[in-house]
């Protein structure tokens, strides 16, 4: 099956690299680097074959006006497939963090002593659910929404997107989705805790407080149920079995697809989109922005840039969150760090073998401004859960250098600013 090519500038040229690569030939002069030849082992053996790798790339370019306006081109794309599902796994983070912030927004206008700094106590009312009344991470060891986002940005923890989950409902967060107009996206489980039925429907009770000491109750939010329909995956239903192969419970291999219908789903560019209203909500109608105020985006944009070295609380040592731990690309996942100037607001997510990056890319003293967003399936035995993987081999280094090689192409594009 041919995939029709509407990447002109960069991907024609990332496609001839592999055939470039198998025929021993030289790289295109804007994908070689000028200091030094480029690794280029992860971008031929993923190009050679991208069915095989369920690759899906969306580039957005970004330019100027004289009055510093942003203007989007049209997205260049490489075999996208908005009916081939792909797990999302961690990506699904940034639209908790929206969600969750629109919501505490909206209470604040009815109680104003209720803030992302609350300390927040979570319960339990139902089966498997845990309690949360701190967390260690913080500095005075309260849990709080704020410190929630800020952790589950940065280093993609499980557990505060959980905390998220809970408190804005499986319900709000789908309303939510749909009206940011995001119609190949849905969100229906917790992560990394076998959320399945009911409990996924199920969300705990949940407390704030003015005081540390949890005396003066500002909030408090019962334990909800959502009995709807789950909302379709609008995705192709044969493409959610995936593989040949699984390893169940008790370490048992069971020799058929593993069957991820009842998944979370985001397509490749309602994940670029969502970004997109975050970082650049001028470039969105207004009906498909995020209703927070200059603070909310303010503080998801530190989040989403921020690098692990770089927070205050939590503390991250270097040796287990590298600077680029969740900069796929240009980071390839912590082995490489980031060119000088640039910066990266991004959300990843890695799961099933899948590696995924959604990223918006500045340098702002070249001028240069872009959204990417890449996925890549990188699971060579076919075999689900068996946590071999080949994100060291084939998946960290594509990423790496896909980031490279675009941000290498527009630094060598002279990009006038835009006139009125």
């Amino acid at each position: 099956m041919k995939h029709p090519l509407k990447f002109p500038l960069i991907l024609l040229a990332l496609l001839n690299l592999a055939h470039s690569a198998l025929a021993q030939r030289a790289l295109p002069a804007w994908l070689a680097r000028a200091d030094a030849p480029a690794d280029t082992a992860g971008l031929g053996r993923v190009l050679a074959r991208p069915d095989f790798y369920r690759l899906q790339i969306s580039l957005v370019r970004v330019r100027r006006d004289a009055q510093g306006r942003p203007h989007l081109a049209r997205p260049l794309t490489y075999r996208l497939q908005p009916k081939e599902y792909f797990y999302p796994a961690s990506t699904v983070k940034l639209a908790g963090a929206v969600l969750a912030l629109e919501k505490l927004e909206r209470l604040q206008r009815t109680t104003p002593a209720l803030t992302a700094d609350s300390p927040m106590r979570t319960d339990t009312a139902f089966q498997k659910q845990t309690p949360a009344w701190v967390d260690s991470s913080a500095d005075n060891r309260h849990a709080s929404l704020g410190h929630y986002i800020h952790k589950m940005l940065i280093v993609s923890d499980n557990d505060a997107y959980n905390r998220l989950y809970e408190f804005v409902g499986p319900e709000e967060l789908n309303a939510g989705l749909h009206r940011l107009g995001l119609r190949r996206a849905r969100l229906t489980h917790r992560l990394s805790v076998g959320d399945g039925e009911p409990g996924w429907r199920h969300t705990n009770p949940i407390r704030f407080f003015a005081d540390t000491a949890g005396r003066q109750l500002v909030h408090a939010q019962p334990a909800a149920y959502w009995a709807a329909p789950r909302p379709a995956p609008n995705v192709e239903p044969t493409s959610m079995l995936l593989g040949t192969a699984y390893i169940g419970g008790q370490d048992q291999r069971i020799d058929k697809p593993l069957d991820l219908s009842d998944k979370n789903v985001f397509s490749l560019l309602d994940l670029q989109q969502l970004l997109r209203a975050v970082v650049l909500p001028e470039t969105v109608p207004p009906a498909r922005r995020p209703q927070l105020s200059p603070a909310g985006y303010e503080r998801l944009r530190l989040s989403l840039s921020q690098l692990p070295p770089q927070s205050r609380s939590p503390r991250y040592d270097s040796l287990h969150y590298p600077g680029t731990y969740c900069k796929f690309l240009f980071g390839g996942g912590g082995t490489a760090r980031l060119p000088a100037g640039v910066r990266v607001f991004n959300k990843i997510g890695q799961a099933y073998g899948f590696l995924i990056d959604n990223a918006y890319v500045v340098d702002a003293a070249h001028g240069i401004e872009f959204l990417l967003a890449a996925v890549v399936y990188v699971n060579a035995d076919g075999v689900l859960n068996d946590d071999k993987y080949d994100y060291d081999k084939v998946g960290f280094p594509f990423l790496r250098d896909l980031g490279l090689r675009v941000y290498e192409a527009e630094l060598r594009r002279a990009v006038p600013k835009l006139r009125k």
